[in-house]
């Protein structure tokens, strides 16, 4: 799946969906996908950026930014650069931008 041509309504049906976050062979997160949002259009694309924020259970640690493959069984694998939000009342928050 090319991420250049996805839009924030590929999203809007996963909301509240798990996914699963591959940060390596051995390691693998449960993931929700908690918020979509709109972001400013300053990109010089034809899209909107958006941002999808995905939730961990991780309640004291968590991973660096980077990529990472992104597991759904209906979305299928996306290849998202991820960066930490920090820590809520359930766990940790990443956030992907497409821009």
């Amino acid at each position: 799946m090319d991420i250049a041509l996805l839009t924030l309504d590929d999203f809007n049906a996963f909301l509240n969906k798990v996914f699963t976050i591959k940060i390596s062979d051995e390691i693998q997160l449960d993931a929700e996908l908690i918020e979509l949002t709109k972001l400013n259009n300053y990109s010089p694309l034809e899209r909107n950026p958006f941002s999808i924020t995905f939730r961990t259970e991780q309640k004291n640690e968590y991973y660096e930014q980077g990529i990472f493959t992104i597991v759904h069984p209906q979305k299928g694998n996306l290849e998202l650069f991820l960066s930490p939000l920090g820590f809520d009342n359930v766990g940790m928050k990443y956030e992907a931008i497409f821009s």
